[in-house]
């Protein structure tokens, strides 16, 4: 709220719609989590005191990330985009076989989460900055070890995410088999508010699939979008899998990964050119999707001073090390053998 101390978050409910909404703050001390995983007698209860309170415009608050994730898991869902993107970030059209075995994930930063309608600094080293166009579920209770029909319970809520790519600098990191990291560690925006799993419960398609329109506009014009049921597994299958052996805690945020046409990288990948072109300083990235709002950036000039890449100490191969004398004076022996080549007729 514009009003309150530096540093003061508070939770809100949403009442409206996408043209007029007002916030209506909800008991202090609530902790959104907690409500998330509450039954929906309990949220009905909390959300109808929170009502009766005056509401604030859109004009009085400034929206954070509505949650701050304690993890982040990003999958690559869509079979779609895996098929687009293969060819220019990894060389080779088609969808790898390994993809339809089992959906794989990557950790992001989850300390990186954006608001809304945050600006965005264009990151250091880039030529080809681009968006992700993503749904994302909130994890609302800690869970292990299980099947897709439990998992639906750990689901709390949904949202928009746009997982910002620094596409030059992400396939440098994944030729050595790791990453991405610094391609992807800016900035992640998620929001504008979370919606709760069950008033989805009528847009899920025969196989129990969010079916849900999802859409991006760069500076206005529409430039990609597909369905949220172009997913191969559901969420409460990438839930079931994450947990095998491990802990996948409340808090936690689950993305899709791109779907098809969710980012300039596929387009790019398709046609073998930068068209559309990357991002720019000045470009604004809106995404919405269908019942969950939308989101929108600015992409600004940073502020900060980097610090130098170093590159690696090379290593000197075991043959040279040999030839370095009992002193190991390497770069003197070194220095003899090119003068004797030198001299050499």
């Amino acid at each position: 709220m514009v009003h309150d101390p530096a540093g003061r978050r508070r939770t809100g409910l949403v009442v409206g719609d996408r043209s007029q909404w007002w916030i209506h703050e909800f008991s202090e001390g609530t902790d959104l989590i907690g409500l998330l995983a509450a039954d929906a007698a309990t949220r009905e209860e909390a959300a109808d005191a929170a009502a009766r309170a005056d509401g604030l415009s859109p004009s009085d608050v400034v929206l954070l990330p509505p949650v701050y994730p304690v993890a982040m898991r990003d999958f690559l869902t869509f079979e779609a985009h895996v098929e687009g993107v293969g060819k220019g970030m990894q060389g080779a059209a088609g969808v790898p076989a390994e993809w339809y075995a089992a959906p794989s994930f990557l950790f992001m930063a989850p300390h990186a989460v954006t608001g809304p309608y945050e600006d965005v600094a264009m990151p250091p080293d880039t030529e080809r900055l681009d968006f992700e166009l993503e749904l994302a579920a909130v994890i609302c209770r800690d869970v292990r070890n299980v099947t897709p029909a439990e998992a639906g319970a750990a689901i709390g809520g949904y949202l928009v995410m746009n997982d910002w790519s620094a596409r030059d600098v992400q396939g440098r990191e994944m030729k050595l088999g790791l990453g991405p990291s610094k391609g992807k560690d800016f900035a992640t925006t998620i929001g504008p508010w979370i919606v709760t799993a069950d008033e989805l419960d009528d847009c899920r398609d025969a196989d129990g699939f969010l079916d849900l329109d999802m859409s991006v506009r760069v500076n206005g014009v529409r430039v990609g979008g597909d369905r949220s049921a172009g997913m191969g597994w559901s969420f409460e299958h990438l839930v079931s899998y994450a947990s095998r052996a491990s802990w996948v805690k409340a808090g936690e945020v689950l993305a899709s990964g791109t779907c098809g046409s969710g980012a300039l990288a596929e387009a790019w990948g398709r046609s073998g050119r930068l068209a559309p072109p990357p991002l720019r300083i000045g470009d604004v990235v809106e995404m919405s999707i269908e019942r969950l709002g939308t989101i929108r950036n600015r992409i600004v000039a940073s502020g900060e001073t980097v610090p130098p890449i170093v590159p690696a100490r090379r290593r000197v191969p075991e043959e040279v090390q040999s030839m370095a004398g009992p002193e190991g004076n390497l770069i003197e022996l070194l220095d003899r053998r090119a003068a004797r080549t030198r001299r050499a007729p």
